[in-house]
């Protein structure tokens, strides 16, 4: 896609802006938009020459699956090919919210979507204004991260237009995610079911609904050479600032000690909050060790904010894989390439 379009900044308190929205979506073009995760790049979901333009202006591959996202429980059923008992236990529990579930797809959705796949990933989003533009539009919306691929997911608008500005029709501001990371992604295509990316539903809590749920090994791994990409985030090295990130798993003091003797030019820190006293280096803090809430929030910001100190080599502090703490290792490990050192 030709970097020339001129990318119009809409505002979610404004109705008019919201209906606007909604009419670029159903002519076909591309609108960045707010949910409780991250900032999506929202095109009909119907339209396959529509959903192609998603990956153009991201430089996405298109071996990468989307994510369709509804506004009302009752558009489900024209998505996928049947909706079993366990996927409407898992929908009464956490829909409206930052989950997908993966299904048998129906033939409405087109190839571009899911990459070829028979199966569809769906999501009922909590955010009011993502769910207002999808009534907007009148069709279920395929939205990915609205970011050029590879890089931190959006949590900002100001996020979205830069990397996207010039590339897109328009840029819905709603204000920051409530989330921050992307959605937690069941398949039921599967028997057992099987968690394939972690988000802000944790794993306990599926398995809390639906007893045994396998983690697929590419959460905490690189995907097995010629495997599928089954869910976005699986794949690819995503997430990542423009500097090295290297993840270090220790205690505070080896970790200081470690940066503090390994530290030169463009060398900055990323830590907890309270964590930068004593170390000879800049540092982003990006939350509580002890709240990975907070983590998951702040961390796409923090990874650009590397990014605006020009740095060259970041340190991160190795995040607890438990509870919400698992999507907050997840993406950065991707961000890190699988680069982490235990220390001590």
């Amino acid at each position: 896609m030709a970097n020339q379009m001129k990318t119009r900044l809409l505002h979610a308190d404004r109705e008019e802006d919201i209906q606007t929205a909604g009419r670029i979506l159903k002519e076909g073009g591309l609108v960045a938009i707010p949910t409780e995760t991250v900032y999506g790049l929202a095109a009909n979901a119907l339209d396959g020459t529509a959903v192609s333009h998603i990956f153009s202006a991201k430089g996405r591959p298109m071996d990468n699956p989307l994510i369709v996202h509804i506004s009302h429980l009752s558009q489900w059923g024209g998505l996928v090919r049947e909706i079993p008992e366990r996927a409407m236990k898992l929908a009464k529990q956490f829909w409206p919210g930052p989950m997908t579930i993966i299904l048998p797809k129906s033939p409405v959705i087109p190839g571009e979507v899911t990459a070829g796949q028979q199966t569809v990933a769906v999501r009922f989003p909590e955010n009011a204004v993502a769910r207002a533009v999808i009534d907007a539009a009148g069709v279920p919306l395929a939205a990915p991260s609205a970011n050029l691929s590879g890089r931190p997911s959006p949590t900002e608008a100001s996020h979205v237009m830069a990397d996207l500005n010039g590339r897109i029709d328009a840029v819905l501001d709603g204000g920051p995610c409530r989330v921050g990371v992307e959605s937690t992604v069941v398949t039921l295509a599967s028997d057992p079911p099987r968690l394939l990316r972690p988000g802000g539903i944790t794993l306990e809590q599926l398995q809390s609904v639906l007893g045994n749920v396998e983690m697929d090994s590419a959460v905490m791994h690189p995907l097995a050479s010629g495997a599928k990409v089954l869910s976005p985030g699986m794949k690819y090295k995503h997430y990542s600032p423009k500097a090295n990130v290297i993840i270090l798993d220790g205690d505070l003091s080896s970790y200081r000690d470690y940066v503090n003797s390994h530290c030169g030019p463009g060398t900055v820190a990323l830590c907890y909050t309270g964590e930068d006293a004593g170390l000879n280096v800049p540092a982003v803090c990006y939350g509580s060790r002890e709240d990975s809430r907070e983590l998951a929030r702040n961390l796409f910001d923090a990874l650009r904010e590397v990014d605006r100190k020009n740095a060259k080599t970041v340190y991160a502090r190795c995040p607890k894989p438990q509870g919400v703490g698992l999507a907050v290792y997840n993406r950065l490990i991707r961000a890190a390439g699988f680069e982490v050192l235990h220390l001590g």
